[in-house]
């Protein structure tokens, strides 16, 4: 009897821990955790067995190879007796750098497309539609080979194109003057980035102050006045130590200055403008979110339609253009790869080239899903942040 009641109990709580919904939820994702595990275990497992019958080995210790291939943009300095984790680390940044550029100029063309289309202008509201159900219609894939192609079907390096004679324009690229840094040369680039600190503490301390006076302070120009003059007058008082080369023309190429490749150029282009296309939408959208009133009483009281836009209108659009707006931060990154087809060699295509070579393409392939998803957890972590900053409160 003793026995029968034990059971009838453990019956019971098992079918109360079973109907219960938190502790069902709690058993379920347990088990897809197990499931999961598993299945991983079992991928690696036959994965390893494969490589071994194969006579391949595994690991990272080929990232310390010499690379044997060269890079024609690196950032930092690289040769081809550099080891393979050096070119990965070229390619990386150059991926950073198209990256950034895109995201800088698609913002840009973005937010002023997507205002330029609520124009009531007919002809600049008409341009803007089209550029934009042009370029969000046609694949970024084929928009990077028209840039590319157009590109290089500029003048050869005889025939380039001048520019004040500092910067010249050929189907090479665009070669522009070059830092020459001297001693002292550092104090400007401090001179810099105290003046951008300054700005940023002036705009902070302006706003805070409209807040609670109500009086404006010119925070924008005196933060411009900041970063341009503070190391302009070190830069001068320091006797100019910093200089510039300038590109200078040889028989079949140009001696000195920067070159920046058609590719980046083409890449960046393409990147911009097909991202530029969909944020323009999400700005648009974002402005007529808000209410017709508050841009009505904006001018019943006297503003005038720029600043309007810019002080009443934007700040409460931002709230649902910020969200989407990640997401195409996220795509412009990933569809920077694309670069592997015109020969820009960013993080794929070195990567790409460095699997040919070592045959280790499990662990370029690890790399490359490592990279991209803390390119992309660290731009949603941001952007995130800055959207609870910026989120209205409520009183």
């Amino acid at each position: 009897m003793t026995q029968t009641t034990r059971t009838d109990d453990e019956r019971f709580q098992l079918r109360r821990i079973l109907t219960d919904e938190r502790s069902r939820g709690i058993i379920i994702q347990v088990i897809l955790v197990l499931a999961v595990v598993a299945f991983i275990a079992f991928i690696t497992r036959n994965t390893m067995v494969n490589l071994g019958k194969s006579g391949l080995t595994t690991g990272f210790g080929f990232l310390a190879d010499p690379a044997f291939f060269d890079i024609n943009q690196p950032l930092i300095a690289y040769n081809s007796q550099s080891s393979f984790a050096r070119a990965l680390l070229v390619g990386l940044l150059n991926t950073l750098l198209v990256s950034v550029l895109g995201i800088i100029g698609a913002t840009v063309l973005g937010f002023t497309s997507g205002v330029l289309r609520l124009s009531k202008n007919w002809l600049i509201s008409r341009l803007i539609t089209s550029y934009v159900e042009f370029t969000r219609n046609v694949p970024v894939l084929l928009q990077i080979l028209f840039w590319w192609a157009l590109l290089t079907g500029l003048p050869k390096v005889p025939d380039s194109i001048s520019i004040g004679d500092i910067a010249f324009v050929n189907n090479r690229g665009l070669r522009v003057p070059g830092p020459i840094t001297e001693p002292g040369s550092m104090w400007v680039l401090i001179a810099l980035a105290l003046g951008i600190i300054a700005a940023v503490a002036i705009s902070k301390w302006a706003r805070k102050r409209q807040d609670l006076t109500g009086q404006t302070f010119p925070s924008a120009l005196t933060g411009l006045g900041l970063v341009i003059g503070l190391p302009i007058l070190v830069y001068l008082v320091l006797g100019q130590p910093l200089g510039w080369e300038i590109p200078e023309r040889t028989r079949f190429n140009f001696r000195g200055g920067i070159n920046v490749t058609p590719e980046l150029i083409a890449l960046w282009l393409a990147l911009t403008t097909y991202t530029g296309a969909f944020i323009s939408e999400i700005v648009r959208s974002g402005i007529l979110s808000v209410s017709r009133g508050q841009s009505e009483a904006a001018f019943a009281l006297g503003l005038r339609p720029n600043l309007t836009m810019r002080k009443i209108i934007l700040p409460q659009a931002l709230r649902v253009i910020i969200p989407p707006l990640t997401s195409q931060y996220l795509n412009l990154t990933k569809n920077s790869s694309l670069a592997i087809v015109i020969g820009f060699q960013d993080l794929v295509s070195i990567g790409g080239s460095i699997l040919n070579q070592s045959g280790h393409s499990l662990e370029i392939v690890a790399i490359w899903m490592a990279i991209y998803l803390s390119l992309s957890l660290a731009t949603s972590a941001y952007m995130n942040w800055y959207n609870k900053r910026i989120a209205l409160v409520e009183r």
